[in-house]
């Protein structure tokens, strides 16, 4: 007979064989980043980003921004909780950079992890599409996904302090052609009680 505990240790391993996949995966992607995705104590996989592209706290150039999210386009991932594959479409770009939630320098800089942000992305969730806007790229509805990232913060000499970790909400819109395609990422709130030491 099976126990629970057999059960849990054999999803923590799986979990952490998802990690090393998209880990390895992501070392041969024409895009060279900094990224890689670790699980905190609970077994939550959270994206780690020290790619850090978009710099100053005052000051977005969006035009880069949209620029970088342009070298996706055409690229496709795998959730790996529901096997379901997500396209970056060619409105992402503009989408994102004139978004208010992604509207912040944290915003900016994750999307260094898009790729594993979507492949590690959990609780998916279903809303019917009622925009007319919206009546032929998501006329099959909507899907929301939690995923989570972290970024670096660093002390006045420059050394690696602690990284703060972002809950975000990736926004997939169901196409007319039956794909996914992500449409933006919202909601992007600092975890307040959780943050990774060095």
């Amino acid at each position: 007979m099976v126990s629970i505990n057999d059960v849990a240790a054999y999803a923590g391993v799986e979990l952490v064989e998802i990690c090393k996949e998209i880990n390895q995966e992501n070392e041969s992607k024409k895009i060279r980043r900094n990224v890689s995705v670790i699980q905190d104590v609970d077994g939550n996989n959270i994206v780690i980003i020290n790619d850090i592209r978009f710099k100053g706290k005052r000051s977005v150039d969006w035009k880069d921004v949209r620029e970088y999210l342009k070298e996706y386009v055409g690229e496709f991932y795998t959730i790996a909780a529901t096997g379901d594959i997500v396209y970056i479409g060619s409105d992402l770009p503009k989408e994102y950079s004139g978004s208010k939630y992604t509207n912040s320098i944290k915003g900016t800089n994750a999307t260094t992890g898009l790729p594993e942000m979507i492949e590690i992305a959990v609780g998916k969730h279903f809303r019917e599409n009622h925009e007319d806007k919206h009546r032929r790229d998501a006329k099959n509805g909507w899907y929301r996904y939690d995923s989570r990232f972290a970024l670096p913060v660093y002390d006045d000499k420059g050394e690696l302090e602690r990284y703060n970790v972002f809950h975000a909400s990736m926004l997939v819109r169901h196409s007319n052609d039956g794909k996914l395609y992500l449409y933006d990422v919202i909601d992007i709130k600092k975890e307040t009680s959780n943050s990774l030491g060095e």
